[in-house]
């Protein structure tokens, strides 16, 4: 990969020092959707940043049960592997590739010179606590004050503009992972949904319509 090819991916990055430490340390590495990258109790060793493609973000609990916190697009990096690093702690998070992607990995041992170094870097990694704090927050009012027939549209409509698709293949054991739910309660719910004509159903797999979020929202 080029620096004109690294800044296409990561535009916010501007500094051409910064663009040619980052492919100098950097591994760039393409990954296949589903691929475990990090589970809970492992050490971070690098710090993904998304070229193209997306990552998704989960917090375990001892019993091995799924409470999804964000995704990670192209240009972003992950806030809790940043925080894992530099306090030189095991993850807390399970990252999982959602669709086939490209990363470029940045090793921990230059993390810090990179902030010491480049105002830019800095500034990613501030803004990057401060866009994952407040998708937590959300993730989290979620599970404390939305019904659960909310919380799933709002999944619906997430997972739409993550796809960029109406159709969304997975399973209802898969939605109530994220959603910290059982499958019966996600499957009736999607038929109820399913009755108002909002979505149909097939195996593994829900067609939604074109104006959910629109519906939803009255």
């Amino acid at each position: 990969m080029t620096k004109e090819e690294l800044q296409e991916a990561l535009p916010n990055f501007t500094d051409p020092a910064l663009l040619e430490q980052i492919l100098a340390t950097g591994q760039i590495m393409n990954l296949k959707a589903g691929k475990v990258m990090m589970e809970p109790g492992q050490f971070v060793k690098m710090v993904p940043i998304v070229l193209d493609g997306s990552i998704k973000i989960s917090r375990m609990d001892d019993e091995g049960r799924e409470l999804f916190l964000y995704y990670l697009d192209a240009g972003e990096t992950c806030a809790l592997s940043l925080t894992c690093c530099s306090a030189s702690k095991p993850s807390e998070i399970k990252a999982v590739v959602e669709e086939d992607s490209t990363i470029i990995g940045i090793p921990i041992t230059v993390i810090d010179q990179f902030s010491n170094d480049f105002k830019q870097w800095k500034d990613f990694v501030s803004n990057t606590y401060q866009s994952r704090f407040q998708e937590m927050l959300v993730a989290l009012d979620a599970v404390a004050f939305k019904r659960m027939d909310e919380r799933l549209m709002k999944y619906i409509v997430t997972k739409m503009k993550q796809h960029k698709a109406n159709e969304l293949h997975t399973t209802h054991q898969e939605i109530a992972n994220e959603l910290t739910t059982s499958r019966e309660v996600v499957s009736r719910l999607l038929k109820q949904l399913e009755k108002k004509k909002w979505i149909e159903l097939g195996r593994n797999v829900i067609y939604i319509r074109d104006d959910f979020e629109e519906l939803i929202s009255k």
